[in-house]
């Protein structure tokens, strides 16, 4: 398959709270290093809660995605939840009025989801921050589409490994960590741990429907 429709698909957002879910003890461990310790038990409650309230009813992905935005933005403490709700919210404008999301669709959300977290702040890559796992991610995503959906979506998980990896090597520029300079070395970003996260549970969750 080339698409999948875009009705019906709230279970993906679900899928992907189990996944943050599941790595909370290992976001806030990595958040502890260098930063406040609380990012994992923020994007548990929030992703949590939003999956509790569309679990078991027929919405379109975008319309999911709004209800995890509306919560991230509302209801979680930290940085990151208004930051990832204006993420999605861009994600969820970009795919509504679709019936069908195809490679060109999911690239439009990506592009849409990037330019809302760059709108709102000055981070570049090398900034250890989220962006280092999204830009590359997006890029590898669009590099691949000629290749087929699947196969970009694969390209676009590997790109966001490697991003968050990248992570491990640079000096936090950005946010409360950057006032540790060269100590913030030597650990993985929070933010690009937990994008990574975002980015590859959505491109499996497409992958299998495709298929």
């Amino acid at each position: 398959m080339t698409h999948i429709p875009n009705a019906g698909q709230s279970a993906i957002i679900e899928e992907l709270a189990e996944v943050i879910v599941a790595n909370k003890a290992w976001l806030s461990e990595i958040d502890g290093k260098i930063g406040d310790g609380d990012h994992g038990s923020n994007m548990a409650k929030g992703f949590g809660k939003a999956a509790e309230r569309i679990h078991g009813k027929d919405m379109s992905l975008d319309a999911a995605m709004l209800v995890l935005s509306d919560v991230l933005m509302g209801e979680i403490g930290g940085s990151m939840g208004p930051l990832y709700g204006l993420m999605f919210e861009e994600m969820a404008g970009a795919l509504k009025g679709r019936d069908d999301i195809d490679a060109d669709a999911f690239s439009a959300m990506l592009h849409a989801g990037l330019a809302g977290v760059q709108g709102v702040g000055n981070a570049k890559v090398g900034d250890k921050t989220l962006i280092d796992t999204l830009v590359p991610a997006v890029a590898a995503f669009d590099a691949a589409k000629g290749r087929g959906f699947a196969a970009a979506l694969t390209e676009m998980e590997a790109a966001a490994e490697r991003g968050r990896d990248s992570t491990i090597d640079l000096v936090a520029r950005i946010g409360r960590s950057s006032r540790l300079g060269e100590r913030s070395r030597g650990v993985l970003d929070a933010g690009a741990t937990s994008c990574c996260l975002i980015l590859t549970s959505l491109g499996a969750s497409f992958r299998k429907r495709l298929s």
